[in-house]
């Protein structure tokens, strides 16, 4: 079996149209991280915490595999998501059971599609959700022209990055280019070497 680290670098780069940024404005009393019009509590973060830790250890993966610690990797995560989301809604993007179904197959760089989503962040109870989202993001990237379009490309950057997340404090202090910088008591921020899992 692959190591995970391996398939969240693959998922990097298979992700790498889009940047991860981040501003500073006033968080809302008990979110993790507020994404666009949308929140993100820090009761929601703890349940997929435990949820993706339990599916971890059931794949028999070590959380040291991880490129972030497994709080911060699974907020980036659900962040992603919730912009995935918000887009899809803002142009009017469908996803069918049978693109889930399709897409929920796929193996990735991980070898099987288990993996391939505990490499993303994802437990297998958020997995559905996870994969519309993603699928959406896939087809608006074609509704504007293409992946291998520069334009098309450059278009959903922006559509994108307008929608600024924001992450508590207690969570660590984010920087575009090199993520969490001060990860506080959820453990050390990843090597500088290692680039965000996605986006």
């Amino acid at each position: 079996m692959k190591s995970i680290r391996v398939a969240v670098a693959a998922a990097a780069v298979g992700a790498s149209f889009v940047a991860l940024t981040a501003c500073s404005s006033p968080m809302e009393a008990g979110a993790a991280a507020v994404v666009g019009s949308r929140r993100i509590s820090a009761a929601d973060l703890n349940r997929n915490v435990r949820e993706y830790e339990a599916a971890l250890k059931k794949a028999g993966v070590q959380p040291s595999q991880l490129p972030l610690p497994m709080t911060q990797f699974v907020l980036l995560r659900m962040t992603e998501q919730s912009r995935f989301e918000q887009l899809a809604r803002k142009f009017g993007v469908q996803v069918s059971e049978a693109e889930i179904d399709a897409a929920a197959k796929d193996p990735g760089q991980a070898g099987s599609p288990e993996m391939n989503l505990l490499a993303k962040g994802v437990s297998p109870g958020n997995a559905r959700a996870f994969v519309r989202a993603e699928v959406g993001l896939t087809k608006l990237a074609d509704k504007f022209g293409g992946r291998q379009n520069q334009q098309a490309i450059a278009k959903l950057t922006q559509e994108y990055n307008s929608i600024k997340p924001v992450f508590s404090p207690r969570y660590g202090t984010f920087d575009q280019q090199r993520g969490f910088l001060d990860a506080g008591r959820f453990g050390k921020a990843a090597p500088q070497d290692q680039q965000q899992p996605q986006g």
